[in-house]
C-alpha cells in the first residue's frame, strides 16, 4: 500500500501545552477558549463558515508517538482494543474534535471547548450538522456505563 500524506490547512493553539494537560473529552472542559490559525492559501475558504454554531476538526495528534493496540482507558481499568477506545495515540494520529465557533476574524478562527494540545496541525474542517452527525439508536459498546457514571 502506498504512503498517505497530508498538508496542515492551519495551526490550532490551546492552553494545553501536552497530552495530560488536555481534558479527555471537550465536554469536559466546557468554554475552554482556543484559537486556529488558518494559512494564508486557505483563508477564502472559510467564506460562510461563520455561519456555524460548532465545528468538526480533523487534526494530526503531533505529540504521540508510538501505540498500542490494547489498552486501558482512562474511563476503565481493563484492556479494550484501540479501536473501541478514543485515546489519542493509534496506529494513525488523527484526531477528531467537535468544538463551538466563537468567531472569525480574517485568518484565526476562536473556537470554544477545545481538547487538543497547543500547536496542533490542523488537517480539515467540517462544519457539525446534527441532522447528519447526531444519529439515533446508537449503541457505543462498554464505553456506555462508563459514561453514565459520568453523567450521574
Amino acid at each position: 500500500m502506498r504512503t498517505i500524506e497530508y498538508k496542515p490547512i492551519g495551526v490550532i493553539y490551546t492552553p494545553f501545552k501536552s497530552l495530560k494537560d488536555a481534558p479527555n473529552q471537550p465536554n469536559y472542559n466546557r468554554n475552554i477558549e482556543g484559537r486556529i490559525e488558518i494559512f494564508p492559501e486557505y483563508i477564502k475558504r472559510l467564506k460562510g463558515l461563520d455561519r456555524c454554531s460548532h465545528l468538526i476538526l480533523i487534526c494530526h495528534l503531533h505529540l504521540c508517538k508510538g501505540y498500542d493496540l490494547v489498552i486501558k482507558s482512562h474511563a476503565d481499568n481493563k484492556p479494550h482494543g484501540i479501536f473501541t477506545c478514543r485515546a489519542p495515540c493509534r496506529p494513525n494520529s488523527i484526531g477528531i474534535s467537535v468544538v463551538r465557533l466563537k468567531k472569525i476574524e480574517n485568518s484565526v478562527i476562536y473556537i470554544l471547548d477545545v481538547d487538543v494540545v497547543d500547536e496542533t496541525p490542523l488537517l480539515d474542517i467540517k462544519p457539525y450538522v446534527p441532522e447528519i452527525d447526531g444519529h439515533k439508536d446508537v449503541s457505543v459498546g462498554w464505553i456506555k456505563e462508563k459514561v453514565k457514571k459520568l453523567h450521574t
